[in-house]
């Protein structure tokens, strides 16, 4: 199948277009509905409740989802009251548009779910502020919104209870995807013309996508207590899947060496190339498996790759090392791992091509899953906690706070439009959705500025591309069915797009937008320029708040979240010391270790992808940044790859002068999470297993890789001089 078809076929299988189809149809169900019976108000109202808690419809377990929805139609009751009844008097309107803003923004203390339900509850105010409702009508018209949430509620967690287990395979299969580009990405460091530092940049950037999906899989099977304690087929084909992709990910980090030296010693022969053509072709592999899991379907034709390893064994056998060192033992090596990695593929296809449990052990290894998740703290101590200004939630929620006012203020007088006006030589005023205006700034404003200023080019980007495409579509489309078709496919478009690329989602609301209100006989040419001209002063708001009003910069958090990555990565050269000197460690102790060094460097990443979209005057000491995330990610990569030695029993105890070097590297490692502020970690050394002294292949590729460690590490130490200096 050709790539981008495949492409577009994986995106309408994927977990984002089913998502979209069933918030579209939670939100155009009550209002088609009603219509029918001549009662359009009523289903539009219900429909607003829908549009109001699919915000936190988001991919999770089902009992978060319930609990999360439930707590967001108490709120849209609470608040639709409050503001109802609030409205009546402009200066308790705007009371409380300031007390709520900062009330659930904060809620971003308590993680992604709960800033969802936040959202929500500010949706709420702003649709209903402007909602000119006498107070006999108040009750009723929220209950019916109410009545509109709880009918969506239903509807989503139905779909779930139908089908269970689609929303973790589609998550899995776009996990497999993304592992696969990554994939590609390590075997490009075997082709001797591509550059290295470049192709770092593009390796740390996609651990990033693969961190996240991960911890979106994660969520979805170990926080359901039907996927982890059941034992039926499905349940076991999905986890014991996502273990094993986990450990495949390990796999491919541990491929790594360095490579400026590889290919200093074996660049003149064709065994790098050739090592880099099977790892694409088992990329190749990988993407049909994950293509298939994404789209429910199986896949048979498993490549063999014995003939292609046997052949690169062979190569290798025939090719030397170096004027210095004969050994080739780097590359056999790398062929163990390339051989690890075909097998843990071959295993995944198995694993789906199965007919019976049977086949498949529950859980072989004893892992306790449900210690792979956080939890998060939902008691009132958090946010109360958080109240200080050394608190980058405190400070986005009081800068939503007084944007909101400002932007409130400006919807109630004319002292902007003036200028306006003047500036345009049109007749402007607020129209019926001046409210716009705060749901612009509410969408757009984050914690983070690089963030903010995202969502902001592509806020007013997307609408004015959508409201030309809204206008075209209402001038030149005069058939009302055909209307209906568009509204449909831009509102899937826009749910579809929401989480994956928001510029487009935007692109697509804009215009479906327009439509609705063409529907409800106001006229699209208005209703776009003003829809347009309040995102734009909206955006304007927003650019200048997330700038001047307690800016929260990368480089102002970036030490602790260096600090976590080095300190993740010296408590896994620990666990794997640990079991070098003979001391047991459980595969779940091991496993914890492994997954806080992948989090911890995708966290640090991000965090500098972040910062490199600031302005330039706030990028202190990037390229030391940017030094250090690509020297942290080839240390945690060279432990994966003793960490794979050990898993394959190649290395049984160790040698004194390793013992030396490795305690030489956890001391320097604690050196530099001193500098950053927290606490060495304690490496028990007493009674090691030390085998004897006597060459041994393994032990002399273990020295090896200890002292890249160390000299990678000092590297780090340097460079953390260099960044503590950001303070």
């Amino acid at each position: 199948m050709d790539v981008h078809s495949r492409e577009i076929k994986s995106f309408f299988f994927s977990q984002y277009f089913s998502d979209g189809l069933r918030i579209s149809m939670g939100i155009l169900l009550p209002s088609l509905i009603f219509a029918q019976f001549n009662m359009l108000d009523l289903g539009l109202t219900l429909s607003l409740g829908a549009v109001c808690v699919c915000v936190v419809d988001t991919p999770g377990p089902p009992v978060y989802k319930r609990n999360s929805m439930l707590i967001c139609n108490a709120l849209i009751f609470v608040v639709a009251i409050i503001t109802g009844f609030a409205r009546m008097n402009i200066y308790l309107l705007g009371l409380e548009v300031v007390l709520f803003s900062f009330i659930f923004s904060m809620f971003t203390v308590y993680g992604n779910r709960a800033t969802s339900v936040g959202s929500a509850a500010l949706l709420i105010m702003i649709f209903v502020m402007d909602r000119a409702l006498q107070p006999n009508q108040i009750l009723t018209y929220t209950l019916q919104i109410t009545a509109g949430g709880i009918w969506y509620m239903v509807m989503s967690l139905l779909f779930f209870r139908i089908r269970p287990y689609r929303a973790t395979q589609q998550a899995l299969g776009e996990n497999i995807l993304d592992v696969v580009k990554f994939l590609r990405i390590k075997a490009d460091f075997y082709l001797i013309e591509t550059d290295i530092d470049e192709n770092y940049r593009k390796l740390v950037s996609q651990q990033i996508k693969v961190s996240q999906h991960q911890d979106v899989v994660r969520e979805l099977l170990f926080k359901s207590r039907e996927l982890v304690k059941e034992s039926t087929h499905a349940s076991r084909i999905l986890v014991l899947t996502f273990v094993d992709l986990v450990d495949m990910f390990e796999q491919i980090m541990a491929t790594h060496y360095d490579y400026q030296e590889i290919r200093d010693r074996f660049g003149k022969t064709d065994v790098l190339e050739h090592i880099g053509h099977i790892v694409q072709r088992m990329a190749n592999e990988l993407e049909n498996i994950g293509y298939a899991v994404l789209t429910n379907t199986r896949y048979r034709e498993v490549y063999d790759f014995g003939p292609d390893l046997e052949e690169l064994k062979i190569e290798i056998d025939n090719t030397p090392g170096n004027a210095w060192t004969q050994s080739n033992l780097v590359l056999k090596k790398i062929l163990v791992n390339v051989r690890d990695l075909g097998q843990k593929i071959g295993d995944i296809c198995r694993y789906f091509n199965s007919s019976s449990s049977k086949d498949l052990l529950k859980n072989p290894e004893g892992v306790e899953y449900t210690k792979f998740v956080s939890h998060q703290d939902y008691s009132p101590e958090v946010f109360f906690n958080n109240i200080t200004f050394t608190s980058s939630a405190f400070k986005h929620a009081l800068r939503v706070s007084l944007v909101c006012m400002a932007g409130f203020i400006i919807t109630k007088s004319n002292g902007l439009l003036e200028v306006i006006n003047q500036v345009t030589g049109k007749k402007i005023v607020f129209g019926h959705h001046s409210y716009w205006v705060l749901l612009t700034v509410i969408v757009i404003l984050k914690p983070g500025y690089s963030l903010s200023k995202q969502r902001n080019v592509e806020r007013v980007g997307g609408t004015i591309i959508g409201g030309i495409v809204g206008v075209l579509v209402l001038s030149f489309v005069h058939n009302r069915t055909v209307e209906v078709l568009f509204l449909m496919v831009f509102m899937v478009g826009a749910y579809s797009f929401l989480r994956v690329n928001y510029i487009t989602s935007v692109i697509f609301m804009t215009p479906y937008v327009l439509i609705l209100f063409k529907f409800l006989g106001v006229g699209h040419l208005d209703v776009a320029e003003e829809r347009i001209i309040d995102t734009l002063i909206g955006a304007v708001i927003a650019f200048l708040a997330s700038y001047l009003l307690f800016p929260t910069w990368e480089s102002d958090q970036l030490i602790t979240t260096a600090r976590d990555v080095v300190d993740s990565n010296n408590k896994y050269l620990i666990t794997i010391g640990e079991n070098l000197i003979g001391r047991p460690i459980s595969v779940t102790d091991y496993k914890l270790a492994r997954k806080d060094v992948f989090v911890n460097s995708a966290n640090l990443s991000a965090a500098f992808e972040r910062m490199i979209s600031e302005p330039q005057s706030k990028q202190r000491k990037s390229k030391d940044v940017h030094k250090y995330v690509v020297l942290n990610h080839i240390l945690s990569s060279y432990l994966a790859t003793i960490a794979s030695n050990l898993a394959g029993k190649s290395l049984t105890g160790i040698r004194t002068d390793n013992l030396k070097a490795l305690k030489k590297n956890v001391a320097v490692l604690n050196e530099v999470t001193k500098k950053l502020g927290g606490m060495p970690v304690e490496f028990n050394t007493e009674n090691p297993s030390v085998v004897a002294e006597d060459t041994n292949a393994d032990q002399d590729l273990l020295r090896d890789q200890l002292g890249f460690i160390n000299k990678i590490s000092t590297d780090i130490n340097r460079v953390t001089d260099a960044i503590i200096t950001i303070h």
